[in-house]
Order: C-alpha cells, then sequence, then structure tokens
C-alpha cells in the first residue's frame, strides 16, 4: 500500500520484520492513522520465534517520530562542519548533485566518484554498488572490513557458507568464540537456553566474561588475538584420537592431509604456552565438540584484526573435519527458495557489472584481491586506501564521496585522518537519519526513510525463510528510500551522458522486491498477509549442490588463497601487541579490546535518544581490579587511552570488574553526543576509534586492520568528568 494511502486506515496490525539489524527478527506493527504506533514480536515468524530486543522496539520507532530527525534535504551555506545548512527541495538537491558528479566525472574519470555504505545486507548497499557502476565507477566502500568481513571471507574462501549456529534447538554441543549472544543475538541466545535445558553442552571461548561464559559447561579464556591456536590445537586432538567425521572428510573436504600436517606441532601444551588456556582444557573442549552434533557461532571477538582470517578459517575447518556441516544439530549451508535472487547474485550478475579491466581499476583490486577482486564477497574497495586517495591522490585522485546509513567519520579508526579525507573533497553527499558527526561534514544531506518506512524482503537463514519488512507508517517529512535517492540521481546524470541508467533497472523498491522474487512460487499477498514465506529445502545436497570453490568441497586448502599467493592452510598468526616492537616495551604495556556490544545501542545509532543514553550514559572501558590498583583507577573515574600509531587519544569511565583479563582494557564503539557542539558531537573525545589507527598492518586477505586487541598505555587518570550539555528529552 503506497505511504500517501496509510493515513486514511483505522487501526490495523501488520506482520513485518526488523532491519534495524541483520537478524531481521519478525514483528507485529500496531498502526493507526499511518503511525506506527506499537512494535511487538512476532512469535509465529520461523526465523526469530519471538526473540526480540529493545532497539527494535524503542529505538526504531523514536528514529522515526523524533523531534531532531532529519525531514527536509539540507545545502551547506557555512563553511565544512560548521553545521550550517538551509533547507533545499528534493528537485534542486539532486539537479545540484547530479550536475556536481557529471563535472567531477568529465575532469577526474568515473573512479574519482566513491560511494559508502554498510554493505549489501541491506538493499541500501545493492543500490549503492549499483548506482557507482552507473555512473562508471567500481569503487564503493563498506564496513565489513570492521565488521563481519573476515568471517565472510573465510566462508568464501573455504566454501563453508554457514551463517550463526543455525540449528541450534537440535545440538548436542554449542561452541562460541568471540560472540556475546545475550547482547547480540537474542534469537540466539534465546535458543542456547533452551538447548541448556535439554542437556547441550555449551563451550565458550573468549577472554571476557560475557552471560554465555557464565552458562558454560567449559569455559575457555585465552589471550586476545590467540584464539586460532586453540582451534589448531582442537584439530589436532581430533585427528590424533580419529574424532573427525572420514566420511564426510574423504567425500567433501580437499587438503586434509596438508591440514593434518600443519596442525602436526600444535599439541594442546603448545596452544596452552601461546594462548595461556591449560592444556587440559583445551582437549577437553575438542572432546565434548567431537560429541555432536554440534554447533558453531563465532563474532566480532575474532574479526577485524590482521589475524582474522586465518584464525576464522581454523574454525571453519575444525567445523568441516567433524562433519557438523548441513546436518540436523549442526551448521547449516545457507538456503533458498528455488528461484529466488539474492542481493548478491545482483551483485556478481555480469549483467550488472562493469567491464573487467573497469573492475580491475578498483582501489585495492592489486593488494587485496581477495576482498575487493571478483573473489571477494562484495567486491568493495579497500578503505583505508580510499581515504589516502582523497588526500593525496593515490593511486589516483578520489575527488567525490555519496555516503548513504553510515558514520564512517564515527566508525573508521583513526577520526581525524578521515575527517581530514572528507574535507579535502570536491563534493560530499550523506543521506543520513539525523545530523551525524559524518554528516555535518557535507555538502547536502538528504533525509532516508526508516525500517516503518520501507518495504523490503530477505532471506533469513535462522528460519531459512523470506522475511517481509512492510512500509506500514506514512512517511514522517519529506524523506526518500536509497532507490529512489539513486534512481534520481542516474536519470539526471544519464540525460547528461553520464549514467547507464541499465545498471539500476528498478524504479520502485516494490519493483525491485518483485524482481528478488519473481521466478520463485512465494505469492506476494501471501507474505504481506504473514510477514514471512518458508520453503522446503535438503540438508546435505552437496551432490546437487556443491560448495562454491574450485574442488567442489570445502576447501581446508584454499585453492583461491594459493593462487594469489597467500597461505592456503589456517595457521596462527600471533596478534600485533606481540609482534610490534612499540607492545613489547614499557611504552604500551596494556591490551585494548574493542567491539564490545550494548543493548540499547547498535554500533553509532540511537545516541541522541534519551531512554538509551539513561541506560548507558557514557562510554564504558572494563578494567580488573589488579590492572586498576596498579594505575589507581577508581570504579568510575574517567580513563585517557592511546595506542601506537594513532593520532588521537579517547576517554573512558572506568568499570572495575574482574570480568576482563588483568593488563586486557575491554570496550564498545561508536560513542559520540548528539546534544555536543558540532562537527565532532565530542565524537573526538570519547570515539574509541580516535585512538585508533586504520594505517598499520593489514589481514593479507580481507584488508582489516588492528582494532579489535591492540597494545595500549593509559595517558591520564581523572575523576569526575567535567560538565557537559545534558540531551534534552525527545517529544517523540
Amino acid at each position: 500500500m503506497p505511504a500517501s494511502d496509510l493515513s486514511s486506515q483505522g487501526p490495523s496490525t501488520q506482520p513485518s520484520s526488523c532491519w534495524e539489524c541483520g537478524l531481521q527478527c519478525g514483528s507485529i506493527l500496531s498502526v493507526a492513522n499511518g503511525r506506527v504506533t506499537d512494535i511487538k514480536p512476532n512469535p509465529k515468524h520461523p526465523g526469530s520465534k519471538g526473540a526480540f530486543c529493545v532497539k527494535g522496539i524503542r529505538a526504531v520507532h523514536e528514529w522515526t517520530y523524533q523531534a531532531d530527525r532529519l525531514r527536509t534535504p539540507l545545502r551547506r551555506v557555512g563553511s565544512r562542519g560548521s553545521g550550517n545548512f538551509q533547507p533545499i527541495s528534493w528537485d534542486d538537491a539532486l539537479d545540484e548533485i547530479a550536475d556536481r558528479l557529471a563535472v567531477i566525472r568529465e575532469r577526474t574519470g568515473p573512479r574519482s566518484i566513491v560511494g559508502a555504505v554498510s554493505g549489501i545486507h541491506y538493499s541500501r548497499g545493492v543500490f549503492m554498488a549499483q548506482l557507482m557502476r552507473a555512473i562508471g565507477s567500481p569503487n564503493w566502500m563498506i564496513n565489513q572490513d570492521l565488521c563481519g568481513g573476515s568471517r565472510a571471507t573465510s566462508a568464501r574462501m573455504t566454501g563453508l557458507n554457514i551463517a550463526m549456529a543455525e540449528d541450534i534447538d537440535h545440538t548436542r554441543c554449542i561452541l562460541i568464540v568471540g560472540y556475546n549472544p545475550s547482547i547480540a543475538d537474542p534469537i540466539a541466545w534465546m535458543a542456547i537456553k533452551r538447548a541448556k535445558k535439554t542437556g547441550a553442552k555449551l563451550i565458550v571461548i573468549d577472554p571476557f566474561q560475557t552471560a554465555a561464559a557464565e552458562l558454560a559447561d567449559l569455559w575457555l579464556r585465552p589471550r586476545p588475538g590467540t584464539d586460532s591456536a586453540i582451534a589448531l590445537a582442537m584439530i589436532k586432538v581430533l585427528i590424533d584420537e580419529k574424532l573427525y567425521d572420514p566420511a564426510f572428510v574423504a567425500k567433501w573436504c580437499f587438503g586434509f592431509d596438508a591440514l593434518a600436517q600443519r596442525v602436526s606441532g600444535w599439541t594442546a601444551d603448545v596452544a596452552a604456552e601461546t594462548s595461556g588456556v591449560p592444556a587440559d582444557d583445551i582437549v577437553k573442549a575438542a572432546r565434548m565438540y567431537s560429541d555432536g552434533p554440534s554447533v558453531f557461532a563465532c563474532g566480532h571477538g575474532i574479526d577485524a584484526a590482521s589475524n582474522a582470517v586465518q584464525m576464522v578459517r581454523s574454525y571453519h575447518s575444525l567445523v568441516a573435519i567433524s562433519g557438523n556441516v548441513d546436518r540436523i544439530g549442526g551448521n547449516r549451508r545457507a538456503k533458498r527458495p528455488k528461484g529466488f535472487r539474492t542481493y548478491s547474485d545482483i551483485l556478481f550478475d555480469r549483467r550488472f557489472r562493469l567491464p573487467p579491466d573497469v573492475e580491475a581499476e578498483r582501489i585495492g583490486f592489486k593488494e587485496f584481491p581477495l576482498w575487493s577482486g571478483p573473489l571477494g564477497f562484495q567486491m568493495a574497495c579497500h578503505n583505508p586506501s580510499v581515504l589516502r586517495a582523497m588526500r593525496e591522490g593515490d593511486p589516483y585522485p578520489v575527488r567525490a564521496l555519496f555516503a548513504s546509513g553510515v558514520n564512517i567519520a564515527l566508525t573508521y579508526p583513526d577520526t581525524a585522518t578521515t575527517i581530514d579525507s572528507l574535507k579535502s573533497l570536491d563534493l560530499f553527499v550523506a543521506a543520513a537519519h539525523t545530523m551525524t558527526p559524518t554528516a555535518v561534514w557535507a555538502d547536502y544531506v538528504l533525509p532516508k526513510t526508516t525500517t516503518l518506512e520501507e518495504e523490503d524482503v530477505a532471506l533469513v537463514q535462522q528460519g531459512p525463510c523470506v522475511s517481509y519488512t512492510a512500509a506500514a507508517a506514512e512517511r514522517d517529512g519529506d524523506v526518500r528510500n536509497d532507490l529512489e535517492i539513486a534512481r534520481g540521481l542516474v536519470d539526471r546524470l544519464a540525460r547528461k551522458g553520464a549514467a547507464d541508467p541499465n545498471m539500476l533497472p528498478w524504479r520502485t523498491q516494490r519493483e525491485f522486491n518483485a524482481y528478488l522474487l519473481a521466478e520463485t512460487d512465494i505469492d506476494f499477498a501471501k507474505l504481506q498477509q504473514d510477514g514471512f514465506a518458508t520453503f522446503p529445502f535438503e540438508l546435505g545436497n552437496f551432490e546437487k549442490e556443491p560448495f562454491a570453490t574450485p574442488s567442489g568441497k570445502v576447501e581446508l586448502y584454499s585453492q583461491n588463497m594459493a593462487s594469489v599467493g597467500h597461505d592456503p592452510l589456517p595457521d596462527y598468526v600471533a596478534p600485533s601487541y606481540l609482534t610490534e616492537k612499540a607492545a613489547i616495551n614499557d611504552t604500551y604495556p596494556l591490551i585494548l579490546q574493542t567491539g564490545m556490544r550494548e543493548k540499547s545501542y547498535h554500533h553509532s545509532r540511537f545516541r541522541e535518544q534519551p531512554w538509551a543514553r539513561k541506560v548507558s550514559p557514557d562510554p564504558f572501558v572494563h578494567v580488573s581490579p589488579a590492572t586498576a590498583a596498579k594505575y589507581q583507577i577508581a570504579d568510575g573515574s574517567w580513563v585517557t587511552v592511546k595506542t601506537p600509531h594513532a593520532s588521537g587519544q579517547c576517554r573512558l569511565k572506568a568499570k572495575v570488574t574482574d570480568q576482563t583479563l588483568d593488563g586486557v582494557l575491554v570496550t564498545g564503539v561508536g560513542w559520540w553526543r548528539p546534544e555536543q557542539p558540532a562537527p565532532h558531537f565530542g565524537a573526538r573525545d570519547i570515539n574509541i576509534n580516535s585512538a585508533m589507527s586504520y594505517t598499520q598492518r593489514w589481514d593479507k586477505a580481507s584488508g582489516s586492520a588492528d582494532t579489535r586487541y591492540v597494545a595500549c598505555q593509559i595517558v591520564h587518570v581523572s575523576s569526575p568528568e567535567p560538565k557537559v550539555p545534558t540531551l534534552a528529552a525527545n517529544p517523540g
């Protein structure tokens, strides 16, 4: 139903799903007079089974109706970063942006124009990629080098297209590594607690004491960044004690003998010395996991670091040789209804791609072919290299950026350098819901629709099912969705001969969704009515659907990695705090672990909402009692930290707790204070990325920088914090 028709409708309910995060939990929306009045979980949804989080219930609603939401396009009238904008019509904004893009395209070439978005888990990622391709640019940036990209790269190299603990309800053992489901995944957390009640064992590998660790039958607490040593030793135990699945290995694993040779020196004692975990516990974990079916889940704790792809590959290899692939109670391969087109299908469809020689110009293509080349899982740029190209013109100039739904001035490491890069551009356009530390630097700010105002269809592997998101709310303001914005620019540029409209053929979100479903048997009306559509699927159909690798098997020895000169086998790569000279002297004696999640926030979002700030008012850093005593840190005092190679530092409020290891500081990401003055909104003060580097050691496969476990120092301790402006309540 078009948004314009909603205001005449009386009270009703609409099944939907929340795309605030990748879980896409099923919801029931109450709607009256075109306005969503209530959001509840949908217990019938086969993916979420009634699980939901407070962000989906409360934050998304307030995001839509809060007073300071962006509701009209804005044009900058002051200097960049001044925060001075004036309203402008959509036609004028798109006309002016298209004119300036056409000039830049003519002057420095299509490749000098770059897009930025979170990724293709959401439809906006497809629209951004296709907008850039329509212009003729192979360049677009995604956030996944900082969030999930190393896991996805490992999955692509091994062919193990598993998602996240897909069948917990039928498992005998759950192995969690660097993952906090009680905060990040309510679906998995509910399932874990159900499984525990029926006798399933739980193994947790995590330096931090999460709620899952407290529930675990066996908790392994490694030094940060050494988890792969444990995985390699567990593989050796399975091989030595013949606890692996010989039938699955013989038929569906490539490179088993080479893997066995690789792990031959990784005894439990060696892994214990490397990781700090007792050898007996490593052996116990291997035997417990081998008594399957067992399911594996990993998270941010072993992602977004320069050794992360090898770390995840170690665990993926463990999953493979144990035979816990596409079996009941194990890790289910990704499923889809016959004929369904995914966002990745579109991204890799040759009809919607640029010529190979143009793709080869993508920034990062040569240095990171497994990320930015055709073997990459999204074929995106290497972000730090794009920022350098903005400032220095190397490997060629980047002069324009269109960023949608991403707060890169906050979420990219090395905040100062990111902002310098944005300031150097000839044109910067941001599409956002609120004025952010990124949008404030833009020349034009375009207001976006929210999840309550957009229609979407997507695969949800937890079901598995196709999940429907309803555009249930009348649009609050003169806002547009990503396709409408992209299409408006393409149409204008095409009239100038500066874009190919065939790269973005859909004119409406409904038309795009119909394209995804066109060759399926799914009835769209029924999908709208129920909020989801299940479909038949087959487990273990390896003959019919081989693994997406050169061998058609799970590649323990990756031929694709070998083809570009990378180590084809998983191995232990020491974290940078153990290898850099700056990390082994007295200058940076501590370890900083980032990526901790909070229930009230998702990355940098919702910091402007009073309810969320009441729950979590300050950026916390967890400090052990021994570390606190050594540095004279009291609970609640403010700690200033710095890391090697960083241009800035960051203040964090100390929480003294034995949940973290001695010498390890644990914190989250995304902090800013919208009530503080533009352009930084406090982000240069309390955002951990101000104290991080984006330009040092990178993962050879994913290009990920060290953002999870790096050396750090405490440079100042103070208490209390200086007075800051108070966040005003939103009438909402």
